[in-house]
């Protein structure tokens, strides 16, 4: 494997060096969608979970997984100030702090398991003091800590499996356990009584500080309180609700407690009244799973969009919203870790869909729409933490007579997942079907490549037949469901056996063929030899020209007269290769005067795709997991 990489580095080097005046002829730019900032020391970190925000207004996030910096992120008057901890050491289900310390959830350790808090120095940023809160030691994933608060001296703790609150001095002192059945966020009165979230039930329960019982908000049908904070400056318990609602709740707490307002649109992103079905915006929240405020009455929401994995990293991002005053200051985004946008061509190109998301415009671009639906679509497979792909943030978007669908999937898949989508629902991407699944007459996992090509037909590498299976769109329903045909078997030509990636562009009735390394088990891998078969559905599988030598690239993707490719452990460049003559035209690499980070490289099988555009310019976008973003290179042969 290292041989392997160093030759496809020095490879790629050589290549590189072999077109280096041509790329500077080239016309191109780079830019960036999915984070507000571009470059690698500003960008916003990956899937914020949780937050807390200290008076002075410095906001602290916990995250599982942040490849690029520490797990807890910093950020003050909309702009990144620094992190500190491994990028893999929170679970980033909980945080909390004092003037002095921060106190988050760790993930998963070999030495002390899981279900600990850590305390960190405000100053120094180190960690201090170790806390076993649960008996629950063995989760490797799933959230055991699933909330914190601190009142004085005194650390509060919700311990999930063990359906408490355990109370510790700050010092990690035990002083007392308080049962609660499912207990999650949590938050501190002025009074210095506990309001313990409990999710699943649709209540806030309180409790005395030395551990009484007292008063129940039973929260309207369905309400999923997700998000607890105590406004001390208005005495109101303020409440993020996950729920339908999709809103912020508030409630007067004095002696009987009861709900005096809500802050945001009823429905959230989901709401078609004030905005298209899945649309995201100013108080339309996705779901709220932080809540703050700074002594200068600064008011924080920490949104995250739907959509996750089994390893919580790669959950729908980080959406941070300031107000003042109930007026939105400014955002902070990061709304792609491991995945890629496709430009869709319903729009020429002008949105990208991910396998969850929405986005359009330049320099970080704007982030459109959440395009999955927890309510009405609850067995949605974007929304299986136990998917074995971790999660579906791949998108590939077609536009047939006007009636798109998606095909979400994950970083290396060998199961995709199709949606259409219909006026009703907006934005929202509605579940179809899965090839393999039933839809497609098939249990074989993909492993010699997919494509769904312009006019809707699908093409498929089943595992093991030595054939590809092509499946023809038959049309649509009249709410916009598409529907396929039987599968077609063709022969797999023995020139591009074990083949890995298969693309078809139906407007040339070109096909592309990528073999695997010969005498290797890992079909996620492509090795040299890439054919290109003109006229394949007029009846050429045999004879391939120009045959294409790319030094081993992991994700390929082709427009118009091009394809291009993107390599693992090498380097972030896409080579350019043209199908006619088989030439290496160029390499995008950083457009000059370019400031923006594109990554170490692509690790994803379908992490680059392209689009030629009605005015000759080809949009190429790439997964940048290093930034928590997607790179966005515009060339004009």
């Amino acid at each position: 494997m290292i041989k392997h990489r160093i030759y496809s580095a020095f490879l790629s080097a050589v290549l590189i060096a072999a077109i280096a005046p041509v790329c500077q002829a080239q016309q191109y730019t780079t830019d960036w969608i999915a984070n507000t900032f571009g470059t690698d020391a500003t960008h916003v970190g990956s899937t914020a979970r949780s937050m807390w925000v200290a008076p002075e207004g410095v906001i602290y996030t916990a995250s599982f997984w942040d490849e690029n910096e520490g797990g807890v992120a910093l950020y003050q008057s909309g702009k990144s100030i620094g992190s500190f901890g491994l990028h893999n050491e929170f679970q980033g289900s909980a945080i909390t702090g004092n003037a002095t310390s921060i106190f988050a959830a760790l993930q998963f350790n070999n030495v002390y398991g899981s279900g600990a808090v850590g305390r960190y120095n405000r100053t120094t940023q180190t960690r201090d003091v170790l806390i076993n809160v649960s008996a629950d030691t063995t989760e490797t994933h799933a959230d055991v800590v699933t909330g914190l608060a601190t009142s004085g001296s005194v650390l509060y703790a919700s311990d999930l499996p063990g359906n408490r609150v355990r109370v510790y001095t700050t010092d990690g002192v035990w002083q007392q356990d308080i049962n609660v059945t499912s207990p999650g966020a949590l938050a501190i009165d002025s009074s210095g009584n506990l309001w313990v979230a409990q999710k699943s039930a649709g209540t806030i329960a309180e409790f005395s500080s030395t551990g009484t019982a007292m008063n129940t908000i039973q929260m309207p049908t369905g309400a999923k309180p997700s998000a607890l904070f105590f406004d001390t400056t208005k005495q109101l318990l303020v409440v993020g609700d996950e729920g339908p609602d999709m809103n912020i709740k508030v409630y007067n707490t004095w002696l009987i407690p009861f709900q005096v307002g809500t802050f945001g649109i009823k429905g959230g992103y989901l709401d078609n009244t004030t905005g298209i079905k899945g649309q995201v915006g100013d108080k339309r929240f996705t779901r709220v799973t932080g809540i703050g405020k700074d002594s200068a009455g600064n008011f924080y929401v920490l949104n995250n969009p739907w959509g996750g994995g089994w390893d919580l990293g790669r959950d729908g991002g980080t959406d941070i919203h300031a107000y003042n005053k109930g007026v939105l200051q400014w955002t902070l985004q990061s709304l792609n870790f491991e995945g890629v946008g496709a430009p869709d061509p319903g729009t020429d190109g002008a949105y990208f869909y991910s396998g969850t998301n929405i986005y359009t415009g330049t320099a970080g671009g704007t982030f459109v729409a959440n395009t999955v639906d927890p309510i009405d679509y609850p067995s949605d497979p974007r929304l299986n933490i136990n998917d074995t792909q971790r999660d579906e943030h791949f998108g590939q978007i077609v536009s047939v007579g006007g009636n798109r669908i998606l095909v979400a999937s994950g970083q290396n898949p060998a199961i995709f997942y199709l949606f259409h989508f219909n006026a009703a629902n907006g934005y929202v991407a509605i579940p179809d079907a899965s090839i393999p699944g039933t839809a497609f007459n098939t249990t074989a996992p993909i492993t010699g490549g997919f494509s769904i090509d312009s006019k809707g037909d699908i093409w498929a590498g089943l595992d093991r037949t030595n054939h590809i299976y092509h499946y023809p769109l038959i049309g649509f329903d009249a709410t916009g469901k598409p529907s396929w045909g039987p599968g077609i078997a063709l022969y797999i030509p023995l020139s591009v056996r074990p083949m890995t990636r298969i693309i078809y562009l139906a407007e040339s009735d070109t096909m592309i063929l990528a073999q695997g390394i010969i005498g290797s088990i890992d079909w996620t891998s492509i090795g040299t030899r890439i054919e290109v078969y003109h006229g394949w559905a007029a009846g050429n599988m045999t004879k391939p020209n120009p045959v294409l030598t790319v030094a081993n690239p992991k994700s390929i993707t082709a427009a118009g007269n091009y394809l291009f490719a993107g390599y693992v452990h090498t380097v972030p460049n896409i080579d350019v290769f043209n199908l006619t003559t088989g030439n290496l035209d160029t390499t995008l690499i950083n457009a000059s005067p370019s400031t923006v980070s594109v990554g170490n490289d692509v690790d994803s099988m379908y992490g680059l795709r392209a689009y030629l555009q009605s005015t000759g310019q080809y949009v190429i976008t790439k997964d940048n997991y290093n930034d928590s973003s997607i790179i966005v290179h515009r060339w004009t042969p």
